[in-house]
């Protein structure tokens, strides 16, 4: 039985979370802690907290498409196979210990935070690409596959490998990440669902304050652009490394 103000509480910490998930993503290095703290079940944790990230991840994404940065038709196939991908990885979740991962996932995270330190492409200057809309397809399918079966640092991956691969400037690359991220929320909560692990009623009081955050982030992203997105991204990989493996370490 969750106390009355629990609610009250993950509900102000979704605002918090859903400022950082639209400006940089790793709002789940907060929220899946303060769920776990309340007495969620880990896996109960896990489904909640999709659903309470895609309402805030709407508000962000439609924010970022009424600027004009999102192209939908050339992102088609990688929407779908994000959706693939994030069903998998829920389905898997579901049926296997995840603990290998919490120690694999730090060093990807590490890697993503020196590169956006040393690389001199993460600005809002968009770049030579390495390859194009389809070619990343496969990419952003496998995050998805992540994002679905664990999750924390997905937004981190999206931006890092939409800079690096694609040519994107960063604040675009910020905007498409939040509509990868969208996409993956989308499945993840519908396969939860299915599967019976989501409370409702915990979610969307927390999916509200999500949503006002959401949009404060995604406007605060766009006001500031680089010089905002770059360090944020830095310090949430970085605090996302740490946390993984003091929970790896101490479990």
């Amino acid at each position: 039985m969750i106390e009355p103000w629990v609610y009250a509480a993950l509900t102000a910490t979704a605002v918090l979370t859903g400022f950082i998930d639209a400006i940089a993503g790793g709002g789940g290095l907060i929220m899946m802690p303060a769920l776990l703290s309340a007495g969620v079940p880990p896996i109960n944790a896990l489904a909640t907290n999709k659903l309470q990230s895609m309402f805030g991840t709407s508000v962000a994404c439609s924010n970022y498409a009424r600027a004009g940065l999102i192209d939908w038709r050339a992102n088609l196939l990688t929407i779908c196979l994000v959706f693939a991908g994030a069903t998998a990885g829920v389905i898997v979740v579901q049926t296997i210990d995840t603990r290998a991962l919490s120690l694999i996932i730090p060093m990807l995270l590490m890697a993503v935070a020196l590169y956006v330190l040393v690389s001199p492409r993460m600005s809002d200057e968009d770049a030579h690409q390495r390859i194009g809309a389809r070619g990343y397809a496969p990419v952003g399918a496998a995050i998805g596959a992540y994002d679905g079966f664990f999750g924390p640092g997905t937004g981190s991956f999206f931006t890092a490998t939409l800079v690096g691969l694609r040519g994107l400037g960063l604040t675009r690359a910020t905007a498409l990440t939040k509509l990868f991220n969208l996409t993956s929320n989308v499945a993840s909560v519908l396969f939860f669902a299915i599967g019976g692990k989501m409370f409702w009623l915990l979610g969307l009081c927390m999916a509200a304050g999500a949503m006002a955050g959401g949009w404060i982030g995604s406007h605060t992203a766009m006001r500031f652009g680089a010089r905002l997105i770059r360090p944020l991204l830095v310090i949430l990989s970085i605090g996302l490394t740490a946390r993984l493996l003091w929970t790896y370490f101490t479990a």
